[in-house]
């Protein structure tokens, strides 16, 4: 099942005349547009038929009961995360039962907030076609946001958690610009300790099926027989996703749509920074200090918090 994000694929003005309908838990939902879709799930904007409030529902189509244990393993992990920068699980029911051998799909629909102003891919998408640059200072406090929510995700009792989906379209906007990252679909355990070939294939296979190849960590492509990753595969992306705020672009999106290989671009270490920015060197940096190839050399998400806070307090001190 393929992590599916937010970006907003279709807007007509009367998509389901129809007025299609769901139940969830005993509240009627009414479907009033299709946000997104991937492989075997889609999200629709959906108005509650008694508070008239818009959610967005998350359907998820299990063919087989290891389907389903990883579409309910969304669910526990957004209830475990406690973070105003987390995406929050509003109800969930799942009908039927997924069977392979007898060819059943349960069908599970997720409750979530609506964000009317869509994900940060899309707003930096239309920033891009105006070439209007976020300010530096914008760009910190929403990455701030962005930083705190996945410090919340590596705290997670028993035991951390690491998003290894962490994109722009997997950031939502809230109506106060705050960021909140969302689809916990890819979420796992943090820490893996490798032993062998057949469990270093496994988590190579699981990575590229469920984190998207540009802002995939190097240690995800050639996962070594003996090793141990940890929750900085997030940084990386997290650095990613800096370097998409500051530029429009993820700094292997050009490599990706040329046909070339991301896997070779992203383990030769090369990470260019625009000659023409207007950004500071202290963000060039901070950019840098995540994308580190080497993971057991690269920040936790606490350092680079700190670096953070210490380049808006520099920032502060300028104005």
């Amino acid at each position: 099942m393929n992590s599916l994000g937010w970006t907003i694929i279709m807007k007509r003005g009367c998509l389901f005349c129809s007025k299609e309908t769901v139940n969830i838990k005993g509240t009627k939902y009414i479907i009033r547009d299709r946000l997104a879709q991937g492989g075997f799930s889609l999200i629709d904007l959906a108005e509650n038929a008694t508070t008239h409030k818009l959610y967005a529902v998350k359907h998820i189509t299990c063919h087989s009961i290891e389907d389903q244990n990883v579409a309910l393993r969304e669910i526990e992990n957004c209830r475990r995360v406690d973070s105003e920068n987390v995406i929050k699980v509003i109800d969930y029911e799942l009908k039927g039962s997924a069977d392979i051998v007898i060819n059943t799909t349960s069908d599970l629909y997720i409750v979530l907030p609506y964000y009317k102003n869509g994900s940060l891919a899309d707003h930096l998408l239309l920033r891009a076609r105006k070439d209007d640059h976020m300010p530096e200072a914008q760009i910190l406090q929403v990455f701030l946001g962005i930083c705190n929510g996945l410090r919340a995700l590596h705290e997670t009792k028993p035991v951390p958690l690491a998003h290894r989906d962490l994109k722009t379209a997997n950031i939502c906007l809230s109506d106060s610009f705050e960021p909140i990252i969302v689809d916990l679909g890819s979420t796992t355990e943090a820490r893996l300790q490798i032993c062998g070939q057949s469990e270093a294939q496994r988590l190579q296979d699981e990575a590229e099926e469920r984190s998207s190849i540009v802002y995939r960590a190097p240690e995800l492509f050639s996962v070594k027989s003996y090793s141990t990753v940890d929750e900085r595969t997030d940084i990386w992306s997290l650095g990613c996703v800096l370097y998409a705020m500051c530029f429009f672009h993820c700094p292997f999106d050009a490599v990706y749509e040329k046909g070339d290989s991301v896997a070779l671009a992203v383990l030769s270490g090369n990470i260019n920074i625009p000659e023409n920015s207007i950004y500071s060197e202290d963000m060039h940096e901070l950019i840098k200090y995540m994308l580190r190839m080497d993971p057991m050399e690269r920040p936790f998400i606490y350092s680079v918090i700190e670096k953070t806070q210490d380049l808006i307090h520099k920032l502060d001190g300028r104005v």
